[in-house]
């Protein structure tokens, strides 16, 4: 491998008695450090970089490593970090019942059925995954679809994106659900027009009526999950992950996984806010009040790198609104292939606000789920509502780095106010490749504009940050980082609906996944890039994704996943 022109000699303190634990040769690094952008050597000593630079200078310190990796031309970057998934859901994905790829009714009744075989009578079945977005006809299936297979068992079939629920008719029965039961707040009951009975179809706040009667797992069924969740993401060349709400004994769980190297992610927890939790990835939905899994965050305080820098919680996950495919994200104006409604709001401004203030003075980040314009536009209203009453003398942290989690759909006059504020756009680039198919007739073409709009809010000043919302989507960073940079179909479709102007440049769909998802979580001084005395958390890809054409971005994969310093992952 030929040097790289344009290499910095860096100051390396190391001593010839002191050898470095790892050194890695003969690379195309990218390291997304300003004074020095590319590399062809790296070295570790106590988990942390010691050394960024020429594969010359290296050789000056290889006598005495204790491993020498040749990396003979691959890629290596930063450590991919993603910015908002949820690692129990990924792991019982992997375990249950998955029904990701279900092509339409003809598809989910035949794997029902064979789930049915397995389970045995009375026994609840639960599974995850089916999307109707891509069935011919389009429509939600209903309770009939699965009554004649299951009349001994209850069913709740949850939709990829975790906002709508499908029940069949004995599920309902035990959750004495009929045409009398109203929508609670922030859900709806879908029902029949002609007969008033229910579909089958809950949405949002409307799952809980259901879904409080299944079975929840044990704890080691759910320390299973997180530990299939966290070597799977390992695997696909994440080094850490940002979990974006759950129960206090879920989060409490995961941290001891991690102090006793079960777990060797870097982990940003984020517990759930008060209000009815929407997400069927937690695998305990939280209580409505005070009395949520945030309590114990607000009395003991944020926990701050515990375990090397392995273990963070100082967040709080909020919900505003639904998704946009099942019609529940709260739209300013009603939906375009639905009339009558404009989506649901979670909460109320009386109900948050208290809670976004004592947040502040307790120094907790909130991560709030918001994905039509109507709640975006609510929270950047509470957000800066709270920021007035509680001034930074005031605050835990003058600079509170509070997020809005999607922001999928924004109306144009509330993008400059992500960087007014300093909110941070937690956005999942993977959404807008799929979503895309759908939103033109959920929104009619006026409101696409506001879109997925990595490019107008990166112009603006905000910071995005990228990440999966795994298991919602497939989880895998080089769908993440094609979908940004591509905006494209994983087979390569798109048109103007899709605004490709809105494309990320390869640079900073790399800092997003990256440098600017270690900013979301106040570790940018520590991670995001490849710099002395910054962590040594690194990717190793087969192909170089910054260069390569944009359809050979998916088959690239991991080699190497390496956390502090330690290889956690390798492939040959």
């Amino acid at each position: 491998m030929k040097p790289l022109p344009f290499l910095l000699a860096v100051a390396i303190p190391l001593q010839a008695a002191v050898p470095v634990e790892l050194l890695l040769l003969n690379g195309s690094i990218y390291t997304l450090d300003s004074a020095q952008p590319r590399a062809e050597a790296v070295a570790v000593r106590d988990g942390k970089v010691v050394f960024v630079g020429s594969n010359a200078d290296a050789e000056k310190i290889r006598t005495g490593a204790k491993r020498v990796i040749n990396l003979a031309g691959k890629t290596l970057l930063p450590g991919l970090n993603d910015a908002h998934m949820h690692l129990g859901g990924v792991g019982f994905r992997e375990l249950e019942f998955n029904l990701e790829g279900t092509t339409g009714i003809a598809d989910l009744r035949a794997k029902l059925q064979a789930r049915v075989a397995l389970t045995g009578p009375k026994k609840w079945i639960a599974g995850r995954g089916w999307i109707e977005t891509h069935w011919t006809p389009s429509a939600f299936p209903t309770r009939q679809d699965l009554d004649d297979l299951t009349p001994d068992n209850p069913v709740v079939l949850t939709r990829a994106d975790g906002h709508a629920i499908l029940a069949n008719s004995l599920a309902l029965k035990l959750a004495g659900l009929d045409r009398s039961t109203p929508n609670p707040t922030g859900g709806e009951i879908l029902r029949d027009p002609r007969t008033g009975e229910a579909t089958g179809m809950l949405i949002d706040n409307a799952m809980t009526l259901v879904r409080r009667l299944v079975p929840p797992p044990t704890e080691s069924e759910v320390a299973h999950a997180l530990i299939v969740g966290a070597d799977r993401e390992i695997a696909l060349g994440w080094t850490g992950v940002q979990n974006a709400g759950h129960s206090r004994e879920e989060a409490d769980l995961l941290r001891r996984l991690v102090a006793e190297g079960k777990i060797k992610l870097r982990i940003y927890d984020a517990l759930s806010g008060p209000g009815p939790s929407t997400m069927a990835v937690e695998s305990s939905p939280t209580r409505p009040g005070r009395g949520s899994a945030a309590e114990d965050l607000f009395t003991r305080g944020p926990v701050i790198g515990e375990n090397a820098g392995r273990y963070t919680r100082r967040g709080v996950k909020l919900y505003i609104d639904g998704s946009l495919g099942a019609r529940g994200a709260a739209l300013l104006a009603p939906y375009a292939d639905r009339p009558d409604t404009s989506g649901l709001l979670m909460q109320t401004e009386t109900e948050m606000l208290p809670f976004l203030e004592d947040a502040l003075r307790k120094g907790i980040q909130i991560q709030t789920h918001a994905i039509g314009d109507r709640g975006n536009r609510m929270m950047l209203d509470l957000y800066e509502k709270a920021f007035a009453a509680v001034p930074p003398a005031q605050r835990a942290v003058a600079e509170p780095r509070w997020r809005i989690e999607h922001a999928q759909i924004i109306s144009p006059a509330d993008i400059p106010r992500f960087a007014t504020l300093g909110i941070i756009a937690s956005m999942q680039p993977s959404h807008a490749i799929g979503d895309l198919f759908f939103a033109p007739g959920r929104l009619g073409k006026d409101r696409l504009a506001g879109a997925y709009a990595w490019q107008a809010l990166l112009r603006s000043g905000a910071v995005v940050a990228a990440g999966s919302d795994a298991p919602v989507e497939r989880g895998e960073p080089m769908i993440e980082f094609y979908a940004a940079v591509a905006r494209r179909s994983l087979d390569g479709f798109a048109n103007d609906d899709w605004h490709p102007e809105q494309r990320m440049t390869r640079e900073q769909a790399l800092r997003a996944l990256t440098l600017d998802a270690a900013y979301a979580t106040f570790e940018e001084k520590v991670r995001g890039s490849i710099e002395v005395g910054k962590w040594a958390d690194f990717t190793v890809l087969s192909a170089d994704i910054m260069r390569i054409p944009e359809p050979e971005i998916l088959k690239t994969r991991a080699l190497m996943t390496i956390v502090g310093g330690e290889v956690v992952s390798e492939s040959r």
